[in-house]
């Protein structure tokens, strides 16, 4: 499996636990500290999400850059 293919995957995953996470946040069924950690919970997993979006942005060969969306140094 490529790298590609592996952070697609993970995409994928992550996609996915966000989807079940959020609509536990939707149900009436949890205490206010439960919302809390799944709260906390989605946060992490949309950070996650972004350090694989941006891991293959940058596996993608030859792709140009659109104008001011130049790598910061």
């Amino acid at each position: 499996m490529s790298d590609h293919d592996r952070a697609l995957e993970t995409l994928s995953d992550l996609s996915r636990r966000l989807e079940v996470s959020a609509g536990r946040l939707r149900s009436d069924d949890l205490a206010p500290d439960e919302a809390m950690q799944v709260a906390g919970e989605c946060a992490e997993l949309a950070s996650q999400a972004a350090v694989e979006l941006d891991r293959l942005t940058r596996l993608a060969p030859g792709e140009t850059v659109a104008p001011g969306q130049e790598e910061l140094l």
